[in-house]
């Protein structure tokens, strides 16, 4: 018997609203009782509404975000502040999450790999900058001594995962937002039961709010029984903390520490077009073979251990144990919602900022901040050629009026909008100049960029940005193109509602 799960924004909104009524209510009693002590406690709340907004104007988080909490705590004045206390980012908060995960430091001093970031500041200058930014701040760095390849379908990833995994001699590690059963998840859990029993060390870390209405009841433990380590990460209680909102929406799977699989790929039967609901879903990943596949064993050992409590011990035995001969590039990371830096949508700004000829770009979501907002329109009114392709069908109707909002500024600038005709595209990638592209699991949205566990795989030269731009000009010719004449026939009621939906887009 599956849980029912009506998603965190519904649990939200029906707080929201119990919030509002009280307030109602307090209201009704300060007016029926105006001399009593319901005023007294009415003008309490009230200035306890004050300082909390002044308190939030002080902080260093974006702007766009502290303009929709004061936005809530000057609607409901009575109960907003207790809102943002329990579900913002607050020290209330930092205090309650689990327990603060630190950042990667692998030290590669005395092991048989050397990272290539020094080398490519010699060949690739230019991008050695961003290259140096991710390694200080998540630990990643770039590596040479790998291959890559590129799925343009989920198809195709599954079809290759099957091959590998079988392969699999001494660990597989595997980390998803939503596991589902059906024809993928069944096949590849008999390829990893069959493993178990081979000796072969297994671990599956999926998300418990991702799979919440996907999987059984305590489905960790039937795949413990099987021998599978399993850990549901940060499981879903409902509670007002803004913790429930960190999920791990990250897609890994490390094969014996050579092989690494990274994309947009859940592990759900919709990925592969196995199951139907939103018309053909476009999905995109990427396969790397040799050193750099110890960023996505770190990466995943590092959540591991965070969401255990227990140490891994030494990593030296989970590391590469082969290199491929390339003249690429390549370099994993993971970005964190539990530090003050925001890594996904800096290294995509960057990329939008130093491109010189193009900029693809393909999201299921495009909800944008300021900064954003202002990389994507200068890229375009300085000649660059910039190009977003987002869904044909939505699969949230709320987000998809947001999206839309973000059309007619972006298109009056220059950039152009498609929406891919066939069905829903997920796939997360931005390419630039056929040179530096971007695959993984990072949506264009506050979500992914302030609040989710992310990771992205960065190319420098190589085949995948081609092979990336080749794919994305695909999706181009099945999409139809957003113009000024779509914009105006657009129901100015939809219009509205998608406006006031956005001003409060960094809570939804």
């Amino acid at each position: 018997m599956k849980k029912k799960f009506g998603g965190i924004l519904q649990d939200r909104l029906l707080i929201g609203g119990i919030l509002l009524i009280l307030q109602m209510v307090l209201m009704v009693l300060c007016i029926t009782f105006l001399s009593s002590k319901w005023f007294v406690l009415y003008r309490v709340f009230e200035v306890l509404s004050i300082i909390m907004v002044i308190w939030l104007i002080r902080k260093y988080d974006n702007p766009a975000y502290k303009i929709a909490w004061i936005i809530v705590i000057l609607l409901f004045p009575l109960f907003g502040g207790i809102f943002y206390l329990f579900w913002g980012n607050t020290p209330v908060n930092r205090a309650r999450t689990m327990h603060k995960i630190e950042k990667l430091e692998p030290d590669y001093t005395d092991k048989p790999l050397t990272p290539a970031t020094e080398r490519l500041e010699h060949v690739m200058p230019h991008y050695a900058r961003r290259a140096r930014y991710i390694e200080s701040i998540c630990g990643c760095p770039a590596w040479g001594g790998s291959q890559a390849e590129y799925f343009r379908s989920g198809e195709e990833q599954f079809a290759s995962m099957k091959v590998e995994l079988a392969k699999a001699e001494r660990f597989i590690f595997m980390e998803y937002f939503i596991l589902e059963e059906g024809e993928m998840w069944n096949t590849i859990l008999d390829i990893l039961v069959q493993k178990v029993q081979e000796g072969v060390d297994v671990r599956v870390m999926y998300d418990d709010a991702g799979c919440i209405s996907k999987l059984p009841w305590k489905y960790d433990d039937y795949l413990c029984s099987l021998g599978i380590q399993t850990v549901r990460f940060n499981k879903f209680i409902p509670t007002l903390n803004t913790y429930l909102n960190n999920r791990d929406h990250r897609k890994i799977c490390v094969i014996d520490g050579n092989v690494g699989y990274m994309g947009g790929i859940n592990l759900a039967d919709e990925y592969i077009n196995k199951t139907v609901r939103f018309g053909y879903w476009k999905d995109t990943a990427v396969l790397v073979r040799g050193e750099a596949v110890a960023n996505m064993t770190e990466m995943f050992l590092q959540l591991w251990q965070f969401s255990t409590g227990k140490y891994v011990g030494d990593h030296a035995a989970y590391l590469p144990t082969a290199s491929w001969p390339s003249d690429s590039f390549v370099q994993p990371f993971g970005d964190s919602p539990m530090d003050n830096f925001n890594v996904s949508e800096t290294v995509y700004m960057q990329i939008i900022n130093n491109a010189q000829r193009y900029v693809y770009i393909t999201t299921p979501y495009l909800v944008l901040d300021n900064e954003m907002l202002t990389a994507l329109t200068t890229a375009a009114q300085s000649g660059v050629d910039v190009r977003i392709v987002t869904p044909g069908i939505p699969d949230k109707p709320a987000v998809y009026a947001v999206t839309r909002s973000f059309y007619q500024q972006l298109i009056r600038a220059g950039v152009k909008i498609y929406e891919y005709r066939p069905g829903f595209i997920h796939a997360k990638m931005v390419v630039a100049d056929d040179d530096v592209a971007v695959v993984g699991t990072i949506n264009m949205d506050f979500r992914s960029f302030f609040l989710h566990f992310e990771c992205g795989t960065v190319f420098y030269s190589g085949n995948i940005p081609q092979a990336v731009r080749i794919d994305v000009e695909d999706c181009i010719a099945q999409s139809r193109e957003i113009d000024e004449e779509w914009i105006r026939r657009m129901p100015w009621p939809l219009s509205i509602v998608a406006s006031i939906l956005r001003v409060f887009s960094p809570l939804l």
